[in-house]
């Protein structure tokens, strides 16, 4: 694991609390802060309030109940290395973790911007025409690629896909449109600037792997890497992924990360130039024995 300065997890949990803060109401539930997203789209978690203490399993049950009320996902998030206490509490309150490689990228290591095979890398545009058909494209990649086993990113746990093995454009096409409510609030964090998302794309193929990184301030996450099933094995995901931090290294931001879902995942990120420091976690309710 690569030496840490001490600043950086301070760092981290400064974006963490930041970055729904636009896009979703706040409840305080103990130790705990519950962000609601305003309007559709992914759903946030309950983590940790920033300068509390470790939330108790009394903290987790609350929240836990008003998710249920509210009807979104009972899913927590928080870093081991901050909060190293949470994760027996976590699971003595009856939730699973998933502990997810958390990295961070050494800028001097980072590969080239180089092209990619058969396709082309470029960027969503929210002012396109075709706007609202990229974001589908690319949302129904994401959604193939996280449920297929082959590849898995921490934030995946949260939405529940069918696999597909071997799912490529028919599958991806056959993805419902987006609302126009969707679309709307997608295109309003796109045009704060703080989202961008990257695709790869083939003249014959269509969008085959997407990823999308969110800023706040000089910190930038990377999150939602995927690729078709069907496109795996051209390396689409690292490139993708290299060339996004590039362009966030280029736009001042000095702090770019992302977490992994396991360390065979992590490692396909350190050889294009992040480095391990940390344990990202994600509880979920854990499952009831049939």
């Amino acid at each position: 694991m690569a030496p840490v300065d001490s600043g950086l997890f301070d760092r981290l949990e400064r974006f963490y609390d930041a970055l729904p803060r636009p896009w979703s109401r706040i409840e305080e539930i103990g130790s705990l802060t519950l962000f609601i997203r305003d309007g559709e789209g992914w759903p946030y978690y309950a983590r940790p309030r920033r300068g509390s203490h470790t939330p108790s399993a009394a903290d987790i049950t609350a929240a836990r109940q008003r998710q249920v009320e509210l009807g979104v996902p009972e899913t927590f998030e928080w870093v081991h290395e901050t909060t190293p206490d949470m994760l027996a509490v976590a699971r003595s309150a009856g939730l699973d973790a998933l502990l997810a490689p958390l990295l961070t990228l050494d800028p001097a290591a980072l590969v080239p911007d180089l092209p990619v095979r058969d396709a082309s890398i470029r960027y969503v545009d929210p002012a396109s025409p075709s706007f609202a058909e990229e974001l589908r494209a690319s949302r129904a990649v994401a959604r193939l690629g996280f449920g297929a086993p082959a590849y898995r990113s921490a934030l995946e746990t949260a939405e529940k896909t069918l696999v597909i093995d071997g799912a490529g454009p028919a599958e991806r096409d056959a993805a419902a449109p987006l609302s126009d409510e969707a679309v709307r609030q997608a295109g309003a964090m796109f045009d704060s600037g703080d989202y961008l998302t990257a695709v790869v794309e083939s003249n014959e193929d269509g969008i085959l792997a997407t990823a999308t990184s969110q800023r706040v301030d000089d910190v930038a996450e990377v999150v939602g890497v995927a690729t078709l099933p069907s496109a795996r094995g051209r390396g689409y995901a690292s490139q993708l992924t290299a060339t996004l931090a590039g362009r966030l290294l280029n736009s001042g931001v000095n702090l770019v990360f992302l977490s992994a879902g396991d360390d065979d995942v992590a490692r396909l990120y350190t050889k294009i130039g992040f480095r391990r420091v940390g344990t990202a976690c994600i509880g979920e309710p854990a499952a009831v024995p049939l």
